[in-house]
């Protein structure tokens, strides 16, 4: 089911590095999976034979024991050779890191029950072992809003059942399992499970036909499913919209190495570009490339300090503030950038094929995705005026 790996137990720094070596081959396939749609099979073939998978994994479990500031590296080099690998792979991050960083004492102390640990473990051990997880949360019309989400579960002798529909699922069809979002049909509470993607009940809609991050596969997942208990991560009910307040790191900032990494790629390819066709004499072109190079290093810098704070001191207010700033520096980054960019190069630029294009579009979905640059913007807002950004906005985040 997982395949095997050749590296599970590499230090981060080797696991970065190998990121980095990496990136070359899955930018010599990005134009073709961005034209065809097609999910990147070739480059998380790569990943999973590099040990990429088991980065978060704690060493005692055979992984590499990184921290988000190791994830955020990673995600640069990923996205640097394509994008749309990058943000599969950032999903899998989410759901490993997020059980794997969060420590024994904190899931104590909210209550979670013994029985949880060992499906956590087991778990970690299996994306060591090469399995890819995903992430079912949003839903038409609501987006990532999880206090307004359709998909509902209930009890079951056994466990529970879940049902309802998710769009926007990357991977979908090619992961192991999911983590899906899901409100209580006696309570309304919002509450995570990961479910197997072999679990009968599940289809997979191939709706994904998008303008950038075309390899996702992050076509509709319709679940009609029985899960066991276990499956109920962190084993008590209502714990989605609490972790996502407090730590935000994984809703929000986990995207952002992706899109520095994308605004650096358009760099990349402009330079190449502009000087083939002598446009580096023209002082308005190197403007616009000094402009990027400033802007993608401080994007950069932003998001390594976000990550660095992280893991020194997850959930603390400042922490969470650098969590959003990176968020809303990347998007936009990346869109100004490659648009930028795409300028500087000319008409010439903008046909199908021309990497610039393919990098134009994968940038532009950088400040829609969740949390969109507005609503980081609006929560850096609330904070700075001295407000509650999570319990004084008139509409709900999450």
């Amino acid at each position: 089911m997982t395949g095997t790996v050749s590296g599970p137990g590499l230090s981060p720094a080797d696991v970065i590095e190998a990121a980095r070596e990496l990136a070359p081959g899955l930018a010599s396939r990005a134009a073709a999976t961005d034209a065809s749609g097609a999910f990147p099979a070739e480059d998380f073939a790569a990943i999973r034979s590099a040990g990429l998978l088991g980065l978060l994994v704690p060493e005692r479990l055979g992984g590499s024991g990184g921290g988000f500031a190791d994830y955020a590296e990673v995600a640069m080099a990923l996205a640097a050779g394509n994008g749309s690998t990058a943000l599969v792979y950032n999903m899998h991050a989410s759901v490993t890191g997020t059980l794997a960083l969060t420590s024994d004492e904190v899931a104590r102390a909210l209550g979670v029950p013994e029985t949880f640990f060992a499906m956590r473990d087991r778990v970690l051990r299996d994306a060591v072992d090469g399995a890819l997880y995903g992430v079912a949360m949003s839903e038409r019309g609501v987006g990532s809003r999880l206090s307004q989400l359709a998909t509902r579960y209930s009890r079951t002798e056994d466990g529970f059942h879940l049902k309802g529909s998710k769009t926007f699922c990357s991977g979908a069809g090619n992961v192991n399992g999911y983590v899906v979002a899901a409100r209580s049909a006696e309570t309304g509470a919002v509450s995570q499970f990961l479910v197997d993607a072999e679990v009968p009940g599940i289809t997979v809609e191939e709706t994904w036909d998008s303008l950038g991050m075309r390899a996702t596969s992050s076509h509709d997942v319709h679940l009609d499913v029985d899960v066991p208990a276990d499956a109920l991560l962190g084993g008590i009910e209502g714990l989605g919209v609490l972790v996502g307040q407090a730590m935000p790191q994984w809703l929000v900032a986990s995207y952002a190495g992706v899109y520095v990494g994308v605004a650096q790629a358009a760099v990349d390819a402009a330079a190449p570009q502009i000087t083939e066709r002598g446009l580096e004499r023209l002082p308005a072109v190197r403007a616009r490339v000094g402009r990027a190079d400033a802007a993608v290093s401080a994007a950069r810098e932003v998001v390594r300090q976000a990550a660095r704070r992280v893991d020194a001191a997850p959930g603390d207010p400042e922490t969470n503030r650098w969590v959003w700033r990176a968020k809303l520096l990347a998007g936009q980054t990346a869109m100004d950038v490659a648009a930028s960019m795409l300028e500087a190069c000319g008409t010439s630029a903008t046909r199908r094929g021309n990497d610039l294009e393919r990098l134009y579009r994968d940038a532009r979905c950088g400040s829609l995705q969740p949390a969109t640059s507005d609503v980081c913007a609006d929560w850096l807002g609330l904070a700075a005026l001295g407000l509650d950004p999570e319990n004084q906005a008139e509409v709900p985040r999450w």
